[in-house]
């Protein structure tokens, strides 16, 4: 049977990291919910790994850079952009690879996990599911009361994916948190 390999030392209840997967470039952000109803970003960023890299290298990478922002961040969720293939083949493949890299270090961590497509983020967010990223980004600008527009746009992605998670699960955050501390 499964079991996680390190137990999540003393989660913060409420604290989410947003992932929006990719094998180039892996945006994260980590958000707590706030008292007054706004979320607040802890952490906002961008993985990256080299595109001349062996595809095995660039996944061991990602895992360890993943790893340490567990580490340092411990949040009691991870919530991830599911995989969504359009046209480019390629691409799709980096993405499902480094997606289950995430998965599977967010779940040895012991963190819960949350999947939302593209569509729900962006419904949560902005109010429209077929929402544009300069959109997104403005209501990430917007919830989170940032001065400029969040960028890199991939940490932009992974902020709206944490707040869709705060949005949709709030009482799951705390649960979860919960959880991982028995």
């Amino acid at each position: 049977m499964f079991a996680p390999t390190k137990p999540v030392p003393d989660p913060v209840s409420g604290r989410v990291m947003g992932v929006d997967p990719g094998l180039t470039r892996c945006g994260y952000a980590v958000m707590v919910a706030g008292s007054s109803g706004l979320a607040q970003a802890l952490a906002m960023g961008v993985l990256r790994t080299d595109k001349d890299d062996r595809t095995p290298s660039r996944l061991a990478i990602l895992q360890a850079d993943f790893e340490a922002l567990l580490e340092e961040f411990r949040p009691a969720v991870v919530a991830v952009e599911r995989v969504f293939f359009r046209s480019n083949v390629r691409t799709a493949i980096g993405v499902a690879q480094a997606s289950g890299v995430v998965l599977a270090a967010a779940a040895r961590r012991g963190c819960a996990v949350a999947e939302y497509t593209p569509s729900q983020v962006k419904d949560t967010v902005a109010g429209w599911g077929a929402a544009d990223k300069a959109g997104v980004q403005r209501m990430v600008q917007m919830r989170l009361g940032l001065a400029g527009l969040p960028k890199p746009a991939d940490a932009a992605d992974a902020a709206a994916i944490a707040l869709c998670h705060l949005a949709m699960s709030p009482g799951l955050v705390a649960a979860a948190a919960s959880k991982a501390r028995q």
